[in-house]
């Protein structure tokens, strides 16, 4: 690729366009000229995946194996990528469903596991349990100031024990709260337990014993699996363990201690059922002298019930959110899936299939992302099938272009073999060397136009500065003597002028835009009348680069302004020696703006005869 203009200036002038009518022509192929563009799309398939025939195994029928289908279509599942429709299969759950699933249900299980550790909701069931039993030791310490304490010989109060029982029995059975009352004499002596009765074979210990269990195995099985569940979550606090010795006495315990100071006392324990045991111990005073101390205990089952009660309807309601969490995450996958599908497998049948009869689904009424991605696929599909059908355009054209030199250099040859007169020979040579310079040409030029969509999409594009260009442009011509072998006079000259002073930069390839000016020049003179003149011109307009190329020749046949740009389109001035342009200059040059993300048009101009090229590129 040339780096400036004069280097790419000095290419070959021979594409020079052609305008006019269509010759009629007759549709062929020709398959010698195409095999090595065959060649390159099987190597491109064997790149991408699909196992290759050795060279060995490439010969005639008679020496080549017959391959079995079944071995065929298992290489072809082995060798296939893992996105083909080979490995492609129907799933009960596909993947993405399953990822959306999991991260809706997750962070519902996270949610989940918040609300049912329920931590401070149980701290103040407890302390609120305490304060409760607080104020019945209280009442329990204020009964028995007034009721159990007799006067001693020497005028001290102590409790009278056998009261002390009657009136721990009788307070015992109006709360269910088990009370014991120590002696502050004696080093805490146990005086009365709620569970203790006093007969005249003894004392017995009263065990209360839980209630039958009437409950229904489904209950049973619930209660079992919350029981489970409840016990992953860590206790916040380590508990200190409650023992209780079988001679009991006020020092066995810190929170009664506390009260034999005159203090009131606090107390949780865990028991070896891994349930709390409340305790709240209290002085038994009178006139501020600490007699004794009562220490009320009941054991966490309100508590528990509460907090389970509260789970369970958490639970509850957590069922029903994770059934509407589930039923819309399998509509929200199922409505992404489920297209995705199906574009998957119609890309495979339009893949697979020898014909058109199948499409890409049309999901652009979504107006979503894989409505985008459907309506990119039906625009690939279709861009696709015109390519297809301009290769096959293109084949056609070819093959009828070069149909006729050939034709003429067979008859030429063919009738050279048969006369024996030296002029006609000589003339018949000349034909031949004629159609071949043509064959030539044509074949350069298709050369040409078939590699120059590769060129424009690899080459990296650089500022151009068109006005630059065409200064040269209009100078080489004056200093090549262009249309020589016309007087001085009769040659057409070629001006530019410019509406505003300053570069008019484009961003593309130098190179290609100098050929498609020198196309347009070489059609302007080609058609231009002796002594005419051939102008060129280029303006800013928006965030667009505008050049035009007007002449002064007969202009262009109405109906035919866009059919100019066609492939092998001729129409030449009278007198000019047949075969001399291929007729794919302003195919090539439309090409070309075309890669560049401009436009290029013909009109005739309204002032006087002749015909306008205008060329639109975006400003760089």
């Amino acid at each position: 690729m040339p780096a400036d203009v004069p280097s790419a200036l000095h290419a070959p002038a021979d594409l020079a366009p052609e305008r006019g009518s269509r010759k009629p022509r007759r549709r062929g192929r020709l398959s010698a000229l195409f095999a090595p563009w065959r060649a390159d799309a099987r190597a491109a398939a064997d790149r991408a995946g699909r196992p290759a025939r050795a060279a060995g195994d490439a010969g005639d029928g008679e020496n080549a194996a017959p391959e079995s289908g079944s071995g065929a279509a298992r290489e072809s599942a082995v060798t296939a990528p893992w996105w083909s429709g080979a490995h492609r299969r129907r799933r009960p759950l596909s993947k993405l469903t399953a990822r959306v699933l999991a991260i809706n249900v997750l962070a519902l299980i996270l949610l989940l596991g918040g609300l049912l550790f329920l931590g401070n909701y149980e701290e103040q069931l407890i302390q609120s349990e305490l304060e409760s039993l607080q104020t019945e030791a209280l009442t329990f310490a204020g009964a028995l100031a007034e009721g159990a304490l007799v006067d001693d010989p020497a005028g001290r109060y102590r409790l009278d024990p056998a009261k002390a029982r009657q009136i721990v029995r009788r307070l015992h059975e109006t709360t269910e709260t088990r009370t014991r009352l120590f002696d502050a004499a004696e080093d805490g002596l146990l005086l009365a337990d709620s569970r203790m009765l006093a007969g005249p074979g003894g004392t017995i210990e009263i065990t209360p014993l839980p209630p039958p269990d009437d409950t229904a195995w489904p209950r049973q099985l619930l209660n079992a699996a919350y029981d489970g569940i409840v016990g992953l979550f860590p206790e916040r606090k380590q508990r200190p363990v409650y023992r209780e010795q079988p001679e009991q006495h006020g020092s066995d315990y810190s929170i009664t201690r506390r009260a034999l100071n005159g203090d009131i006392g606090r107390q949780i324990w865990a028991t070896d059922g891994q349930d709390l045991l409340l305790g709240v111990a209290v002085p038994v005073q009178r006139l501020r002298v600490v007699l004794g101390t009562v220490l009320l205990t009941r054991d966490s089952g309100s508590i528990k019930t509460a907090v389970q009660s509260v789970r369970e309807q958490i639970l509850v309601i957590f069922a029903g959110v994770l059934a509407v969490t589930v039923l819309m995450s399998l509509y929200l996958a199922g409505s992404i899936t489920t297209p995705i599908r199906k574009l998957a497998q119609a890309a495979d049948r339009v893949r697979g299939g020898k014909t058109r009869e199948h499409e890409i689904p049309d999901f652009t009424h979504r107006r979503d992302e894989i409505g985008e991605l459907s309506g990119a696929l039906r625009e690939m599909t279709a861009a696709l099938w015109n390519r297809m059908d301009a290769n096959e355009r293109f084949a056609a054209d070819v093959a009828h272009e070069l149909k006729n030199p050939l034709t003429s250099v067979r008859s030429a040859v063919e009738t050279a073999t048969r006369i024996q007169d030296p002029e006609r020979q000589r003339q018949l040579m000349a034909i031949i060397q004629e159609d071949v310079k043509r064959l030539d040409r044509l074949i350069s030029d298709i050369s040409d136009s078939s590699r120059l969509d590769t060129e424009l999409s690899r080459a990296e594009s650089a500022p151009v500065d068109l006005r630059r260009m065409l200064e040269m442009l209009a100078e080489l011509h004056a200093a090549t003597g262009a249309g020589a072998g016309a007087g001085e006079d009769e040659r057409p000259a070629v001006g530019a002028s410019f509406a505003e002073a300053g570069p008019l930069i484009v961003r593309g390839l130098e190179g290609r835009l100098v050929q498609v000016f020198r196309n347009l020049i070489s059609n302007a003179v080609t058609f231009s009348p002796p002594g005419g003149r051939i102008a060129l011109a280029a303006r800013r307009e928006g965030g667009e680069i505008v050049a035009t190329v007007e002449d002064e020749g007969p202009g262009i046949p109405e109906g035919k302004l866009a059919a100019i740009f066609d492939r092998f389109y001729t129409e030449r001035p009278a007198g000019e020696k047949f075969g001399t342009h291929s007729g794919l200059g302003l195919s090539i040059s439309k090409q070309i703006i075309d890669a560049h993300g401009g436009s290029i048009r013909a009109e005739n101009r309204r002032d006087r005869s002749g015909a306008r090229f205008i060329v639109r590129l975006p400003a760089g």
